[in-house]
Order: C-alpha cells, then structure tokens, then sequence
C-alpha cells in the first residue's frame, strides 16, 4: 500500500526538518482535490483531478491509490468517466492515510 522506500527517499530529499510540512502540503492539496472531485457531478474535470492525484500519490509513496488514480485517468482519458471506480480511489486514499500515519515512525526509524 504505501512504498516506504520512497518515503524515505522523498525525507532525505527534503531533509527531516521540512518532511512534515511537505507531508501536510500533500494531506492538505489531496483534500481539496477530493472536494473538487465530489463536486464535479458531471466528471467535466474528473481526468485532470486524477492526474493530479496520481502525481501527489506518486510523490509520497501511497502506491495502490495512485494505481486507482491512473486507471481512473485512463479511463476518463478515453472517454469513460463513468466507469471510474470514484468511491474505490476515496477508499484507498482513506485506507492509505491511515497506514502511512499509524506506521511512519516505525519506518522511518
């Protein structure tokens, strides 16, 4: 679920002292690109919100959600909004925030 490898990459790349902050800016951009997705009944900007998410997911490890993000974006790509599995990414966003908050100190330890 989360790829800790890249966590650790992305601290030492950023340094311990501004981690968390970065890790807040993240928690923070994700939230309001959620909103921007439950409000977007149409699915009229559902492709560009994916992608987004895609990117920030990437960017801290949380591997399976950003999978979802990707297959979403490919399908909104193509044509196919309604066959994005909205409340399947929500969920693995929700499941990957709590397993990356209730393990982060034990591995980056």
């Amino acid at each position: 679920m989360i790829n800790w490898t890249r966590v650790i990459q992305l601290r030492d790349e950023v340094g311990a002292s501004e981690f968390g902050e970065v890790v807040q800016i993240f928690f923070d951009e994700v939230q309001e690109a959620i909103e921007r997705l439950n409000n977007d009944t149409a699915r009229r900007d559902l492709e560009q919100n994916l992608h987004f998410l895609k990117g920030s997911a990437l960017s801290l490890g949380f591997d399976r959600f950003s999978r979802l993000c990707q297959d979403g974006e490919r399908n909104a790509a193509a044509g196919n909004p309604a066959e994005v599995d909205l409340p399947a990414i929500l969920t693995a966003y929700d499941e990957s925030r709590r397993a990356f908050q209730a393990e982060l100190t034990a591995n980056l330890a």
